[in-house]
């Protein structure tokens, strides 16, 4: 198994993190609803990714919903004392595994309660708040309602640390003028690269932007472009992609999901992929091309 003991790291609120992580969403059932397929899979995958050097890992109380940090909880409590575990809030899920806004105060205060219960937590390290005035995508919209109250509960002791998830560049704006902002989770990827400007302004101010999907999500990129690269360098497309994330800016950190402990081991070997210059060129085409 590959480890990332020596990669670079960068702050996370108070913590640092190596800048490669994992996103739990995967092991949830189909549709990120119901039990995992395999749990003793699901839990070895875990505890893989932390034996490995993993000290970052991205989940929600809505992924299952309630699966995936029961899951952490049965896997990796008592936590490492490095182990940062990052979560979001602001979506529900319906019976026909829908999502669902849900950021009235109430809805938030019982978000974060059930994963404080769920991981096993006094106090969650970090929480982005998913703003879901658009379900597949940022829309413009005011966030103040559902971030002063996240930022009450970090004044409770709730959450020390507040970021936001599906958010505009305006968005943004808004939030750090209402309380300190540690990171921002959004889509990006090869061919989805709307937020370039504002992962340079984040990283200007040392906040780390934290990229989703780095291979298209629910519906994967298809390019020729990453596939000559990937075969030309003997790397998966999904290595590719992975390392490309890591060399575009310092405050990227990455967290590819799967369920897989073979999985796990080709993404983890990313972190020492060195794309060199006519490779990032050829990869940087590809947003154009998708365009």
């Amino acid at each position: 198994m590959p480890t990332i003991q020596h990669e670079d790291t960068y702050a996370l609120g108070s913590r640092r993190v190596k800048r490669l992580g994992y996103g739990a969403m995967q092991l949830a059932g189909p549709g990120v609803f119901g039990p995992p397929r395999d749990h003793d899979a699901a839990l070895a995958v875990l505890r893989a990714a932390v034996a490995s050097g993993v000290n970052h890992i991205d989940t929600s109380d809505f992924y299952g919903p309630h699966v995936t940090n029961r899951i952490i909880r049965e896997a990796l409590s008592p936590y490492p004392d490095d182990l940062v575990l990052v979560t979001k809030i602001g979506a529900r899920r319906g019976e026909d595994a829908s999502w669902i806004r849900a950021d009235s105060d109430a809805e938030l205060e019982q978000a974060v309660q059930d994963n404080l219960r769920n991981l096993g937590l006094d106090a969650l390290e970090v929480v982005n708040l998913r703003i879901m005035f658009g379900v597949h995508g940022p829309e413009e919209g005011s966030i103040a309602q559902p971030l002063a109250a996240l930022a009450r509960m970090q004044q409770r002791g709730l959450v020390r640390h507040i970021g936001l998830s599906n958010v505009t560049a305006a968005q943004v704006r808004e939030g750090r003028g209402l309380c300190d902002i540690v990171c921002v989770q959004n889509q990006y990827n090869l061919a989805h690269r709307h937020d370039d400007e504002l992962i340079d302004t984040l990283a200007a101010d040392g906040i780390a932007y934290v990229p989703y999907f780095p291979l298209g999500g629910f519906s994967p990129l298809q390019s020729a472009t990453l596939t000559d690269v990937a075969q030309r360098l003997g790397a998966t497309p999904m290595q590719v992609a992975i390392a490309w994330l890591l060399q575009r800016s310092p405050n990227i950190l990455v967290i590819p999901g799967t369920s897989s402990v073979a999985h796990l081991r080709e993404n983890l070997a990313a972190a020492a992929l060195q794309l060199p210059p006519d490779a990032v060129r050829a990869l940087d085409g590809i947003a154009g091309k998708a365009a």
